[in-house]
């Protein structure tokens, strides 16, 4: 495996070593924010209800409760500690306990753990955590484990359980373990943090390989290595944001053939993707216009454009550092919208204190002036999450659409 040296390449792999009524959860209008406290120990799942004005928009936690198994309190930015799941009946959150190498089946509603599940006996967590994703159909639940390089395929049941159905090997070409993992259509999408990316299908529910491990331009060009990933909603382009050092990076794939084609990078040294470092993870807005950049090492967001039938991607618009960078909390990570359309109007951000301090959630106005977009920290942010000293993933309902 390729050797990763230097403080902040160290840094662009490790995210952290990273009261009110209850609140009716079936209200269609109300907007939520559910983080994977990932405390190295008895893990906690938080809940917040987003409130507050369109101009000074802001974050109430009302219930924080434990999944039953334990955090990591560390990991890879890029890497999915948990997803939400709104199909039918049920509304679940699905959450990585990466120390006890499980994941907790979580009901949304009334905020109760329903269960922990384990993949097979060798499936393990490791030192870096859990990876998940959701088949688009919403049958089947991916969990990608670093500590022994395999993929579990759950089968989703009612009620928010999970049965464990078979396991594959899933390694990089340099050695590397799944760090970002993505799906849409029959494609399953892998970033392994060692350089290489592969891809898989998932039309009959577990992976098949589609035989093309490849190594990403940005890692042969600029010495990066893709970690996080999204999914245009056509699945047409996977985009995966690199680690990078010194600048941002971000790479795309025309998936259109139901495999991976040789990445596009845009950013880098050239610096053509603004002054933020470090994009390992990305997401793109509901309409995807545009794709919003965590610059993990300089607490900032950065938010390019993207043109979804070319798969192309120019800078638009960076935020200053958050409220509190540096001095409260260590790096950026996981990004989500307030809203399941548009642009979606608010930004949550992940704020890992590191283990030295409690962590947070940054809260960014989206907006225009003379055709650029604006990215504004709320006077209500950052939102405190003082059960969690690494906090590196969030996600949010009502959820975007693909």
């Amino acid at each position: 495996m390729r050797r990763v040296t230097g403080a902040f390449k160290a840094a662009g792999i490790i995210c952290g070593l990273c009261m009110l009524h209850l609140v009716n959860l079936h209200a269609a209008t109300k907007r939520y924010v559910v983080t994977n406290d990932d405390v190295k120990g008895p893990n906690t799942v938080t809940f917040y209800l987003a409130d507050g004005t369109s101009s000074a928009p802001k974050l109430t936690r009302f219930k924080t409760i434990s999944t039953g198994g334990t955090g990591l309190g560390g990991g890879v930015f890029g890497m999915v500690r948990q997803v939400l799941l709104e199909s039918g009946g049920d509304k679940c959150v699905f959450t990585a306990d990466s120390g006890s190498s499980d994941v907790a089946g979580i009901l949304f509603d009334t905020q109760k753990v329903v269960g922990n599940y384990r993949g097979s006996s060798t499936d393990n967590g490791g030192t870096f955590g859990i990876g998940l994703a959701l088949n688009p159909d919403n049958k089947y639940l991916y969990a990608a484990f670093s500590g022994s390089q395999t993929i579990a395929t759950f089968a989703i049941g009612s009620g928010c359980t999970l049965t464990f159905k078979s396991d594959i090997t899933a390694a990089g070409l340099n050695g590397g373990f799944p760090h970002g993992i993505s799906s849409r259509g029959s494609i399953l999408v892998v970033a392994y943090g060692d350089g290489s990316i592969s891809s898989f299908n998932i039309s009959g529910g577990s992976p098949v390989s589609n035989n093309d491990l490849q190594l990403s331009t940005g890692y042969i060009k600029d010495d990066e290595f893709p970690d996080g990933v999204d999914i245009t909603g056509d699945g047409h382009f996977a985009i995966f944001g690199d680690a990078s050092a010194g600048f941002s990076e971000v790479e795309v794939s025309d998936i259109s053939s139901g495999k991976l084609t040789m990445t596009i990078k845009y950013g880098g040294p050239n610096g053509s993707l603004g002054r933020g470092l470090a994009a390992n993870n990305v997401r793109l807005s509901p309409d995807e216009s545009l794709l919003y950049l965590s610059d993990n090492l300089s607490g900032q967001v950065t938010a390019t454009r993207f043109n979804k039938t070319k798969g192309t991607i120019r800078f638009d618009c960076i935020s200053k550092p958050l409220r509190g960078y540096g001095t409260k909390w260590t790096y950026s990570s996981a990004i989500a919208t307030e809203l399941g359309f548009g642009t979606g109007s608010v930004l949550w951000v992940a704020e890992d204190g590191l283990g030295s301090s409690r962590s947070s959630i940054g809260i960014i106005k989206i907006g225009s002036k003379n055709g650029r977009c604006t990215l504004t920290e709320s006077v209500k942010s950052p939102a405190p999450d003082p059960k969690s000293p690494n906090l590196c993933w969030l996600n949010a309902f009502p959820q975007r659409p693909f």
